[in-house]
């Protein structure tokens, strides 16, 4: 259903005018090559937890999984349990303080950057920036889709036009305003994703009869589970599926531990710790990143699981068949279909602040990594703002191809994708370079290489889902995976990740240097 024109323009414009004039204040903040690429290591705590957090939070989450969640069931709010538990406490506070004092005493400006000043060696950061430059665009892509998704459903314009406008507008002040432009934009994007997630869930409740209403009608709808995810464990959507069985296997290990356990080592959530100025600020911004999570994710697993309660009673099917099939759909025709006029304008700008929120912090990321630590790495070009600024311009381009050529259904997909790449290559590496004495570069060059290459052997070749996406076992020997189930079924971050932390332990025992234990601090 596409709503009143007018009354989108209007809030809409309202909204960027709003975005762009912090674009615009950021710029005018941005005097240095620190400026554009950590904020001046001076960020508030509260701009510091929302960045984070709407950066972390996109139309990935909202869109991507929220459908997940009512194709697989409410088993994802285990997935909050971990972003609470893993992406803000022990993110910040195990790894947050050690990221800013180690980033600020060596000054390092990006994540590569960080790996390669404290293992003083070319090789972390060259190969480092090549994993975010090659993985990234993907996530990005999928996060690009999720927007464009719900603007076509919403305005009624073409796919392409959503796709290539939405980009635009985010590459404006990512481009011109660095880092500071584009955390000043990430805390008023994640303020109105809590206000538009709020409504949303008191809405759903308010459609569905109340809350127990709602629960117990998705519960009783459990004999409509489609019969080939039946066949593979699914018995409902607010029970867990069986122990074992190829649904638990992408609930639990691809969806919940991939990100999870993946958002840990996110170069791009990693920077923001070295804006912090304080170990205090971050600290205070705990405070903020965790309610901010909770309403983020756990609103979104909710309201996609019980969407299927609502197309039900409403066309008596579930919410994937009223889709199409395609999982990415749900949300945003739930919210065209069921919610008043006005909330599908608010959740419209709820969705353009996730997507723009984490947009253009992965662009920056992927910029400043294809010009400070690949292209004009060791020379003065690396920290010119007119080269960072040409790189962000060019993994922008980059991202919208890739969301082009992209299949249905793949955002939630993708995103688990690139952090569990993330997880294998970067989260041994990453906890040894900040927490031992004397890391040794060996281990962490073999442990980064292990990890990455793991992974994608084993995307490649051996995991079903995400082989049937690249394609290329299909192609080469004829089926999606070189081996049987459980395998065929188990995500990469669960062989990758244990081998990258055992290269990386092993070889830092065995290669301490003489005289000193190389232990942890």
């Amino acid at each position: 259903m596409a709503v009143n024109v007018l009354l989108v323009a209007s809030i809409t414009l309202i909204y960027l005018i709003v975005i762009l004039c912090l674009g615009y204040l950021g710029y005018k903040k941005t005097r240095e090559a620190e400026d554009y690429l950590v904020a001046g290591r001076k960020a508030h705590p509260v701009v510091i937890a929302l960045s984070y957090g709407a950066t972390f939070i996109s139309t990935s989450a909202i869109v991507g999984f929220g459908g997940q969640a009512a194709n697989l069931g409410m088993g994802l709010i285990w997935l909050t349990v971990f972003n609470i538990g893993v992406g803000i406490l022990l993110a910040f506070v195990v790894f947050g303080k050690k990221t800013r004092e180690v980033g600020q005493r060596l000054r390092a400006v990006t994540f590569p950057d960080l790996m390669g000043k404290i293992y003083s060696s070319t090789f972390m950061q060259v190969v480092s920036g090549l994993v975010i430059v090659v993985g990234m665009p993907l996530y990005s892509a999928a996060v690009l889709i999720g927007g464009a998704q719900f603007i076509k459903e919403t305005l009624g314009i073409s796919y392409a036009a959503s796709l290539i406008g939405f980009a635009v507008i985010v590459a404006i002040y990512v481009v011109f305003g660095g880092l500071i432009a584009v955390m000043y934009t990430d805390a008023v994007q994640g303020a109105i994703m809590l206000v538009g997630m709020t409504f949303l869930l008191i809405l759903t409740y308010v459609i569905l009869g109340g809350v127990t209403a709602a629960h117990s009608a998705l519960t009783a709808i459990a004999d409509m589970v489609p019969q080939k995810l039946a066949e593979q464990g699914m018995h409902g959507w607010t029970v867990m599926p069986d122990f074992g069985s190829p649904i638990w296997y992408t609930l639990v290990t691809t969806l919940v531990l991939g990100v999870g356990i993946g958002v840990l080592a996110q170069p791009q959530l990693v920077v923001r710790f070295m804006t912090a100025k304080d170990n205090r600020s971050l600290n205070r911004a705990v405070l903020v990143g965790g309610p901010f999570i909770l309403m983020m994710t756990g609103v979104a697993f909710t309201v996609g699981a019980l969407t299927n309660v609502y197309f039900v009673n409403t066309q008596g099917k579930i919410a994937i068949a009223a889709a199409g099939g395609n999982v990415d759909a749900v949300i945003p025709l739930f919210i065209n279909l069921a919610t008043p006029e006005w909330f599908t304008v608010v959740f419209m700008v709820t969705l353009l602040a996730a997507a723009m929120s984490t947009l253009s912090s992965l662009f920056h990321t992927m910029g400043t990594a294809l010009i400070c630590d690949l292209w004009g790495r060791g020379r003065e070009c690396a920290l010119s703002l007119k080269a960072n600024q040409a790189g962000v311009i060019a993994m922008i381009v980059a991202s919208v191809v890739i969301a082009f050529l992209m299949p249905g259904s793949i955002i939630a997909i993708a995103t688990a994708m690139f952090m569990g790449l993330c997880a294998c290559a970067f989260l041994p590496v990453f906890a040894v370079a900040v927490y031992c004495k004397n890391p040794s570069p060996l281990a962490a060059k073999a442990s980064l290489v292990t990890g990455a290459l793991v992974w994608f052997a084993w995307a490649l070749f051996v995991n079903a889902r995400y082989s049937a996406v690249f394609g290329l076992s299909s192609a080469l020997i004829g089926k999606t995976s070189v081996l049987p189930f459980p395998w065929s079924a188990m995500d990469p971050l669960i062989i990758g990740l244990p081998l990258s932390a055992a290269v990386i332990l092993v070889l830092q025992y065995l290669h301490r240097p003489e005289g000193a234990k190389a232990g942890l601090s």
